[in-house]
C-alpha cells in the first residue's frame, strides 16, 4: 500500500492510557497522519479522545465497528490477552498495524499473527520501544563497531521497583490474562538481549516463584473478568513493599524470576527480574572477546555507558571509556516519539525499521518457554525458529 493522500487515517483499538498517549503522538493533521476513530471499553477514555482529536471523530466500544471505517492504519494498545484477536482482525482488512508488545500470550498466537500479515500482505509493526532508547542505541553502536570484540555473554538485571504496586492490582496478576511476567514485562529485555547479541534464543531454562505478593493481606474483592488498574490504587512512594494492600483478589504470577538463554550464535545470556526492589531500572552488561560494556541509568540525567578494555584488579570505578547519554525529550527515555515516527513512515511508505515482527515473535517465544520451564522445575526448553517462509517474507516486507 503506497499512501498517496495527504494524511494517513489512523484508528485506535484501546485508546485510553498508553493507547491515548500513542495516539496523541501519531495525531498530526496536515503533517502526515491523523487519528479519526477510537475504540475503548471505558467511556471516559472516549471522552478524552474527543477532546484530543476533535469532537467529530468516530468513537465506539466495539472494535469491529471501528474496523469497518475508512482507515489506512490502526494502533492496537489493548491488554495483552486481546492482542491476538485484535491484530488478526485488523490484518485481515489489510491495514498497517501497530501492535503493542507482547504480540500474543503464546508462540502459536504470534505465528498466527505472522501468517495473517503474510496472507493479507499487511504491514505489521510491533511496539518494542526500547530499541529507540538512546542508551540502548549507544550500546548497540559500540558493539557493532567492535568496541568489545565478539560478544560472548550478556547479563541483565531488572529492578522493578513498582512491580507490586502496578502488576499485582489488576489482570497482570493472573496467568489467565498475562501468562507470566517473563513474557509481559521481560519481552522488552529479551528483545534487547537478542538485538545487542545478534541472535535469538534457541534453548532456555528458568527458576522463580511467588515469594511476597500472594502473602499480603487486604485483597480487593473478586470481579467477573479482568480487573482494570486505576491510578487511585497506585502510590509509588510506598515502601517497603510489605505495606501494600488492595491487591488483586487472585494472584498466581511469579514475583521473582531468573532465566538463562543460549542463543543460536553461541552467546549465553541471563535475565533476572524482581518485582519489589526499592529502585526501578535495567542494567545490561555485555561481555566480548576484547572487553565489556555496561549501562548505568536508563536515560535519566547522569546516564552513562561505560566500557572496559584493559585489565583491572578489583572493581574499576573508572572505566576505560565513558559515554554520557544526553536526556532525550519524550516518554520512555525519548523512545516513544521515535517509535511512532517510524511506524507512521512505515505505514505510509514501507521500508526498513529498527523493530521487527520476527524479533517480537522471538521475544515471546523465549519468554513463554522460560515461563514453562520455571513452572516445571527449571527444565530446559527448546525454541523453534519461525518458518523459512515467514523469515523470507518479513525480510523483504515492502
Amino acid at each position: 500500500m503506497k499512501k498517496t493522500s495527504d494524511d494517513l487515517l489512523i484508528g485506535q483499538i484501546g485508546s485510553g492510557g498508553r493507547g491515548g498517549h500513542l495516539g496523541r503522538l501519531a495525531h498530526r493533521p496536515g503533517r502526515g497522519a491523523r487519528v479519526v476513530a477510537c475504540c475503548d471499553s471505558n467511556p471516559a477514555a472516549l471522552a478524552q479522545n474527543r477532546t484530543d482529536f476533535g469532537a467529530d471523530i468516530f468513537t465506539t466500544s466495539d472494535y469491529r465497528d471501528l474496523l469497518g471505517r475508512d482507515l489506512d492504519a490502526v494502533i492496537i494498545a489493548t491488554p495483552d490477552f486481546l492482542h491476538e484477536e485484535h491484530a488478526l482482525a485488523a490484518l485481515a482488512r489489510g491495514l498497517a498495524v501497530f501492535l503493542e508488545k507482547p504480540m500474543a500470550l503464546t508462540l502459536a498466537g504470534c505465528d498466527r499473527i505472522l501468517r495473517a500479515a503474510q496472507q493479507h500482505r499487511a504491514r505489521l509493526y510491533v511496539g518494542h520501544n526500547m530499541r529507540h532508547m538512546p542508551f540502548v542505541r549507544k550500546m548497540k553502536a559500540l558493539i557493532d563497531d567492535g568496541a568489545i570484540g565478539e560478544v560472548k555473554a550478556c547479563w541483565v538485571r531488572h529492578f522493578v521497583g513498582h512491580g507490586i504496586d502496578f502488576y499485582y492490582r489488576d489482570w497482570h496478576a493472573e496467568r489467565l490474562y498475562v501468562n507470566g511476567l517473563l513474557l509481559q514485562k521481560a519481552a522488552h529485555d529479551i528483545d534487547i538481549i537478542h538485538w545487542l547479541c545478534g541472535g535469538y534464543s534457541r534453548l532456555v531454562n528458568a527458576l522463580g516463584g511467588l515469594t511476597l505478593a500472594a502473602d499480603l493481606p487486604g485483597r480487593l474483592p473478586a470481579t467477573r473478568g479482568p480487573r482494570r488498574l486505576t491510578q487511585a490504587d497506585i502510590d509509588y512512594t510506598r515502601f517497603p513493599p510489605t505495606k501494600n494492600r488492595r491487591l488483586n483478589a487472585h494472584i498466581d504470577v511469579e514475583d521473582i524470576s531468573t532465566m538463562q538463554m543460549r542463543l543460536e550464535n553461541g552467546v549465553f545470556a541471563t535475565y533476572a527480574q524482581c518485582m519489589f526492589t526499592p529502585d526501578y531500572w535495567r542494567n545490561y552488561t555485555v561481555i566480548g572477546t576484547a572487553g565489556r560494556l555496561e549501562n548505568f541509568g536508563n536515560g535519566e540525567r547522569g546516564t552513562e555507558v561505560r566500557v572496559w578494555t584493559q585489565r583491572h584488579q578489583g572493581y574499576p570505578a573508572r572505566a576505560d571509556a565513558t559515554h554520557r547519554i544526553p536526556v532525550a525529550r519524550g516518554t520512555h527515555g525519548g523512545a516513544d516519539p521515535k517509535l511512532i515516527d517510524e511506524f507512521v513512515r512505515f505505514a505510509r511508505d514501507g521500508g526498513a525499521t529498527d523493530t521487527s515482527p520476527l524479533a517480537a515473535r522471538e521475544s515471546v517465544a523465549a519468554g513463554c518457554a522460560a515461563t514453562d520451564s520455571l513452572r516445571h522445575g527449571g527444565l530446559p526448553k527448546k525454541i523453534p525458529a519461525p518458518t523459512p517462509a515467514a523469515q523470507r517474507w518479513f525480510a523483504a516486507q515492502p
